[in-house]
């Protein structure tokens, strides 16, 4: 018996399909690739205050270079989520790792903004690859359990960005700390190469078809859409606020930059706890849509008080619990896109192109418009973010339960 036709066979008796052990290779190398990325990317706001100046920068053009990995997203998600539906995650997402390698590396010749927007948006290519081929690589090994795979990866991220802020400043130099973080993704990328598969053991790859054919499926799902435009405005809310705190809490509140860090960091340690616990809290609540809501309204609160707040124990405490809520809903939503009836496995990479490429276009615009509008106006960005974060409920509620997907 084939293993398609004995998972059948156990579904139909009500019983779970054993799952690979190799599983957790797989996601442990791919976590730590997102952890490196989002580390790479928050250098430029744990080092805004050298960077800035040393490439003489607007607060726009910061945001810009802020968002730059994400931006090159909005042009490869989808072309890679098809030929990943096609020819497999693994071949894709190398050729990416190997370009942005060189991009990361190219920062240190990068002294104006031009050039550093270029190798930024170069270093971002193996993430955007990735990214948009999560639910399939997590759908395919993980299946019932995608929901945890992709909360452990939306956690890594914010190890990523807590690490970056609290150990920016300890190096010697802005490039000492750019060789450091380059460095580490070229071993990941040679660990990706060596370890990662795309299927386990004995599961059949789908027979692929016209790489056109995927993206027509995936256009018409509304859900999927309406994930992909939810999780944008989410993200940009949230990106722009911890790009821009460490910044608000220097020149705002006059918080030397180590400290700045220090503070800064504890949205993201919340961040982690809730992308990990969330997906554990809706499968025992057996209902996510309610949680969903409220993690919204709590995070939009924190986001709008912390510019009232002083220095100090409570701020940090608000930060840790908006950080907690802010990252709940991701892994949530985008762990029910593989579960959509019309999406399913076999389509999953393609619908995560789609949903990465509205994301991050929204991401990005969104970012940067803010800082356009907001200047270095903290009470005026933070309340913006707050209203953004609270507006994404509207698409949680167009959603089906992300425990009841039909």
């Amino acid at each position: 018996m084939n293993e398609q036709k004995r998972e059948v066979k156990l579904m139909n008796e009500g019983k779970r399909p054993p799952l690979s052990s190799y599983r957790w290779v797989i996601l442990g190398i791919i976590a730590l690739m997102d952890m490196i990325s989002n580390y790479v990317q928050f250098q430029i706001s744990a080092l805004a205050t050298q960077i800035m100046p040393a490439l003489h920068i607007s607060q726009a053009q910061f945001s810009s270079l802020l968002m730059a990995p994400m931006l090159v997203a909005v042009f490869l998600s989808i072309p890679s989520g098809m030929l990943a539906d096609k020819f497999g995650a693994k071949r894709v997402v190398t050729v990416g790792c190997i370009v942005s390698v060189i991009g990361a590396y190219g920062r240190l010749v990068a002294h104006n903004f031009i050039s550093m927007m270029l190798m930024l948006m170069l270093f971002g290519i193996y993430m955007a690859l990735l990214n948009a081929n999560t639910i399939k690589i997590f759908s395919t090994w993980f299946k019932q359990d995608t929901n945890i795979a992709m909360g452990i990866f939306f956690a890594s991220a914010s190890v990523g960005i807590t690490l970056s802020q609290l150990t920016s400043s300890l190096f010697a130099s802005v490039n000492a700390a750019y060789l450091f973080s380059s460095t580490v993704l070229l071993v990941l990328t040679v660990l990706w190469i060596i370890f990662v598969k795309d299927t386990p053991k004995g599961e059949v790859v789908p027979k692929g078809e016209p790489v056109t054919k995927y993206l027509k499926i995936v256009v018409k799902s509304k859900k999927t859409w309406l994930v992909g435009i939810s999780g944008g405005i989410g993200s940009a809310a949230t990106m722009s606020f911890t790009g821009i705190l460490p910044q608000a809490l220097i020149n705002g509140k006059a918080i030397a930059v180590a400290s700045a860090g220090a503070i800064a960091s504890v949205a993201t340690i919340g961040s982690l706890i809730g992308s990990l616990v969330a997906p554990a809290v809706t499968h025992k609540l057996n209902r996510a849509k309610p949680f969903m809501v409220l993690t919204r309204i709590v995070a939009a609160i924190s986001i709008f008080i912390t510019w009232f707040m002083p220095a100090g124990g409570l701020m940090v405490t608000n930060l840790v619990i908006g950080g907690l809520f802010g990252a709940a809903n991701g892994p949530l939503m985008q762990g029910m896109v593989a579960e959509f009836p019309e999406i399913g496995s076999k389509y999953a990479g393609s619908a995560g192109g789609l949903v990465g490429t509205v994301q991050l276009l929204l991401s990005y615009v969104v970012t940067v418009a803010i800082s356009a509008i907001a200047g270095q106006n903290y009470l005026i960005t933070f309340a913006i973010q707050a209203i953004l974060t609270a507006s994404t409920m509207v698409f949680i509620l167009l959603l089906p339960d992300a425990n009841h997907v039909q």
